[in-house]
């Protein structure tokens, strides 16, 4: 297969086409390496090694590292590879790696995002989230029902309740139009029907 096209993508690395196609990546060092210059052809012993060998691994570590400093998702563990233009099969091995050893799994980021956040997010709000971070209804389903069986749900008027004490916001007190209005604001950035504020403030009288 011919090099058609070799394009800068950083200082260190350049983007490789080979019979007009786009086809990796490279750092400097491995197109010197693998003698990969425009015009000229690459050995299908050399691709077999890049495609098999040097691009998964890479791949692998990259992931690894990302994992190191924060909680993915795998939809965006994709996206994150995809932005140092790996190739998508190389891609799902890397997700299937890490996932072999429990690194990535959106049933536990669900259940976790959801004990963090159940206490000043609504239900809806939560889901979301979790559904931008391109986790399926179904997971986040589960993981809901994983935290119910825990004790973790509790009822939203209960959380609004909570959440206007902190605020330090008395509705039986309070005469202030706008400062009601500023607080129905706040609870519904937070994610909660009109519906459910509504029915915190009518009986927060009995609690």
């Amino acid at each position: 297969m011919q090099v058609t096209k070799i394009l800068p993508l950083d200082k260190k690395r350049s983007r490789v086409w080979l019979d007009e196609e786009f086809a990796f990546v490279l750092y400097k060092g491995e197109l010197r390496r693998f003698n990969i210059r425009e015009g000229e052809e690459l050995s299908e012993k050399d691709y077999i090694e890049i495609v098999n060998t040097l691009l998964p691994k890479r791949a692998k570590l990259r992931a690894m590292n990302l994992l190191k400093s924060r909680t993915y998702s795998i939809k965006q563990l994709e996206d994150k590879l995809r932005e140092g233009f790996y190739p998508e099969e190389i891609i799902a091995g890397a997700i299937s790696y890490v996932s072999s050893y429990g690194y990535l799994d959106d049933k536990r980021l669900s259940e976790e995002y959801i004990r963090v956040h159940l206490s000043d997010k609504s239900r809806m709000r939560i889901k979301q989230d979790l559904q931008r971070k391109g986790i399926s209804s179904e997971t986040i389903r589960e993981a809901f029902e994983a935290c119910s069986d825990e004790g973790f749900i509790q009822d939203e008027t209960e959380q609004i309740k909570n959440l206007l004490r902190k605020r330090k916001f008395d509705p039986l007190t309070c005469n202030d139009r706008k400062e009601f209005a500023k607080q129905f604001a706040y609870l519904a950035s937070k994610g909660y029907s009109s519906e459910t504020v509504r029915k915190a403030l009518g009986d927060w009288d009995s609690f």
